[in-house]
């Protein structure tokens, strides 16, 4: 299709680099650098997808990832195929295959729309209140029914056949966020010398100046100034600069997660991970977030055609490509204003600008006015009509009176901004309610993290850039660098972001929705108040508002003001949701990234190993790792060799692979304390040399592991657990430590890999030992049953456990992992001299229980 809504000379894609991808079976061409969302409405698509209850026709809503609406499948391969991905965020590529979704059989004709009319019985909260009879139909069809209903798009059905990756990285300063706000971050700290990582989900940096036209920054246009100031970045040894790359999780202690789309933008990715997941430590986190703009409650509003002002400027401004001939604009906020201007200039249509507001700034209606665009203050959007696309208005003043209609094909709406702050809940800071503004601030951070600009409440770009230039050289100060000389710099021009509104646009004529995609409208949330719901978390789960694949981006505000506006009650006191991981859907491949097959259900070995299989040992399965359980002779089953090697270990001695068991160390000058809190026997009194066997229960009584504790100092253990048990001891001992016990002065170290152990067991152990140990007498005597000694084995640091596990005398060597078979060798041959022999796990049990 030809791309009609393609404006000659806008935008800053190269037409020439054109290229021609699908979406449900037809072609369509689009530019290089656009988006799935952009190329559609340069074709002149506005609708892109169903709702998840009504399946009412939808369309795109934003121009980022907010998007709620405009989600689709992009699909390859039935097993490349990934649903509800937003066409905002997804960039065209030629050959790319995409797919609508909730619909059949096709997005414009819907046999699912018909539940529109059964929207009495699927009010808010009405599957607490249906399917109770009879009781036999859940099983038989209610159960099937809703499942087969369930979800938005279809999960793929094959393997995933891509691979992707995982890096780690600390750093000085970690920015999130690419726009001008913190890009001046980034550099003020990386100028000092401070190491710096940069991320931004979007292609490119530059954030809002992507639509902006009126921002200049030193003397450049705001975006000629973002493109110079990341390249200058990328060009310093001490920065990266993450593109593509989302911040989905702020942990605790500065602790990050990333996810970078590494190649989810082209037409052949081969050789490199679909996607990268980035594990970052930082002294310092900027969030400079920015704002997300707020939808405007009225009838209609969900129309296809019906659009943010700041995504139709980006789209005009980015991409090159006007929502429509003929466009309305209905606003409670300034900014809308420079969408209707920036698009009257491009030779769009405006034929009205309807501004809730009564008082409009003076300077704005003249330039309105010089453009020859009607404005009407203190007036609202009574209701958008239209089918499958907006085609037309009906207007009224804000306190009543006519109505009067406009025919347009595009609406685009502003009911203000709200602060991204949902990567500063995340780090458990709290926000607090600013009445002048009418919008949740970020207030006191808990974690050492600073918010800028629009994050933070900051409408002016001037003084975002000074907050951000603060920011970054006391981020790079607070880390050992001279921030003393960073330059200022200059923002000569800025556009205002001023006003806004939260709840419902007066009364409503139709449907009005607050969350598009689950389909929630105003008069749900009101609903949901009247039967009871006074909480702001209750009225979530009451009507789902919320709760779709966005998180309610666009709809808490609204929500929650539609509440407190229900219960007579101000916003602060209804409550604010606690926003969560992650900030946008992230892929399972992403998260699981090289843990897949064997890197994912790990076969461990011991140091021995590879002794055992050259001697044909026959393995089992303990937890993660490989085991020998019995070493079989010629014409031998199990049962043979089980009976052969406790004979010889009962008679003269056996050999026994003892790697496996779990290994703790605990050291600290309170170890002793620690260790009487998590054995049922006391450890303090242990003497130093010494072992005793521990017993570690849960908090209910119930055993939770054991093993063996020797005392090598005042202030170190070294601990022994089960096999399987080593990972959930270790945590448990951590979980205890960091939560009950924090005034304990203790550290934990697994050392499960660090020793290979040896078990010399039988009434000939002690002379197959002692010749090699030095620096240790290991008499009877002088080193009876449960004893221990730090010395040599075969010239080799060890330490000598004289402990038993089969009734006779006992030796466990503990050896560095790297001399564990050389170790082993040289033992062997000495065994071979008394005829000992090599015995696995079935004998060792064998053992111990004819022992008791």
């Amino acid at each position: 299709m030809s791309q009609s809504f393609r404006i000659p000379g806008k935008g800053r894609l190269t037409p020439s680099r054109g290229v021609r991808f699908f979406f449900d079976g037809r072609a369509f061409d689009a530019l290089e650098g656009d988006t799935v969302a952009s190329a559609l409405l340069a074709n002149g698509v506005h609708l892109a997808g169903r709702s998840f209850k009504y399946h009412r026709p939808r369309g795109i809503l934003t121009a980022g990832s907010e998007e709620p609406n405009a989600l689709i499948s992009v699909s390859d391969t039935a097993a490349t195929h990934t649903p509800n991905v937003r066409m905002t965020v997804q960039e065209v590529y030629d050959g790319l295959v995409t797919r609508s979704q909730n619909r059949w059989p096709s997005l414009s004709f819907d046999v699912g729309a018909v539940n529109s009319l059964g929207a009495p019985f699927f009010s808010a909260g009405f599957y607490y209140k249906t399917f109770m009879w009879p009781k036999v139909a859940w099983k038989k069809f209610y159960e099937p029914f809703i499942r087969q209903a369930a979800g938005l798009g279809i999960s793929p059905k094959e393997p995933d056949p891509d691979h992707y990756a995982n890096r780690y990285a600390h750093c000085d300063l970690l920015v999130v966020g690419g726009g001008a706000v913190g890009l001046a971050a980034a550099l003020a700290a990386a100028k000092a010398g401070a190491s710096v990582i940069l991320c931004d989900e979007q292609a490119e940096c530059g954030g809002a100046m992507r639509h902006e036209s009126g921002a200049r920054i030193d003397g450049k246009s705001g975006w000629d100034w973002a493109q110079e100031t990341v390249a200058a970045l990328k060009s310093m040894d001490n920065v990266r600069v993450l593109t593509r790359t989302t911040a989905f999780g702020y942990h605790t202690q500065n602790f990050m997660t990333l996810a970078e789309r590494v190649t989810d933008h082209m037409a052949d990715g081969k050789g490199l991970p679909r996607e990268r997941m980035w594990q970052v430590r930082a002294a310092r986190v900027v969030l400079a977030t920015g704002a997300i703009e707020r939808q405007l409650v009225f009838g209609g509003n969900d129309l296809p055609g019906v659009m943010f002002a700041g995504a139709a400027r980006t789209y005009l401004n980015h991409h090159g490509v006007a929502p429509g001939r003929k466009v309305g604009v209905f606003t409670a906020c300034d900014s809308a204003y420079g969408a209707a201007f920036d698009l009257a200039r491009a030779g769009v249509a405006i034929p009205v600008i309807v501004d809730w507001r009564h008082d409009v700034p003076e300077a704005l209606m003249q330039e309105a006015q010089g453009l020859g665009i009607k404005v009407l203050a203190g007036h609202r959007v009574v209701q958008a009509k239209g089918r499958l696309r907006v085609n037309g208005i009906a207007v009224a003043h804000r306190d009543g009176g006519q109505e009067r209609s406009f025919a347009v094909d595009a609406l685009v709406i502003s009911g203000g901004w709200t602060p991204a702050v949902h990567l500063y809940s995340q780090s458990r800071g709290k926000v607090v309610w600013d009445h002048d503004t009418q919008r949740f601030l970020p207030g006191a951070p808990v974690q050492d993290c600073v918010t800028v600009g629009a994050c933070n409440g900051t409408d002016d770009l001037a003084a975002g850039v000074a907050e951000a230039l603060d920011a970054g050289r006391a981020a790079a100060t607070a880390t050992g660098h001279d921030a003393d000389s960073v330059p200022a710099i200059t923002v000569e021009a800025s556009e205002s972001y001023a006003g806004g509104l939260s709840g419902d646009a007066g009364e409503i004529k139709g449907k009005a929705f607050v969350d598009y995609q689950n389909d929630v409208t105003a008069k749900d949330i009101r609903q949901a108040v009247r039967e009871g719901m006074h909480s702001i978390e209750h009225v979530k789960r009451f009507t789902t508002n919320g709760m779709a694949t966005d998180q309610g981006k666009t709809s808490n505000m609204h929500g929650l003001a539609i509440a407190a506006d229900s219960l007579g009650r101000p916003i602060p006191d209804v409550g604010l949701t606690t926003f969560r991981q992650p900030f946008t859907p992230v892929t399972f491949g992403t998260i699981v990234n090289h843990g897949r097959g064997e890197l994912f259900d790990v076969t461990r070995r011991t140091p021995i190993d590879s002794w055992a299989q050259e001697h044909g040992a026959v393995f089992e399965d303990v937890g993660n790792w490989k085991r020998a359980r019995f070493f079989p002779q010629a014409g031998e089953d199990m049962h043979a060799a089980v009976a052969r090697e406790c004979r010889t270990v009962r008679e003269s001695a056996g050999l026994f692979d003892a790697s496996t068991l779990g290994k703790i160390e605990v050291v600290g000058p309170d170890a002793g304390a620690f260790m009487d809190l998590m054995y049922t026997n006391p450890m303090s009194k242990l003497g130093v040399g010494k072992l005793r066997y521990g017993i570690m229960c849960r908090e209910d009584g119930f055993v939770y592991d054991d093993g063996v504790v020797g005392r090598v100092a005042e202030d170190r253990f070294h601990v022994t657990t089960t096999t399987g048990g080593a990972p959930r001891v270790l945590h448990h001992m951590e979980d205890y430590l960091q939560t009950e016990f924090p005034h304990l002065k203790v550290w934990l170290t697994s050392a499960t890999e660090q020793w290979a152990v040896i078990a010399v067991q039988g009434p000939k152990a002690r002379e197959i030992v002692a010749p090699f140990v030095s620096g240790a007498d290991i008499s009877a005597e002088a080193f009876p049953h449960m004893s221990m000694a730090e010395c040599e084995v075969c010239g080799v640091p060890a330490r000598l456990f004289r402990v038993s596990f089969t009734g006779e005398t006992g030796f466990e060597i503990n050896v560095p992992a790297a001399y564990g078979r050389s170790v082993w060798e040289i033992l062997q041959a000495r065994g071979a001299e008394f005829g000992a022999c090599t015995y696995g796990t079935e004998t060792m049990h064998v053992l111990r229980a004819e022992k008791g």
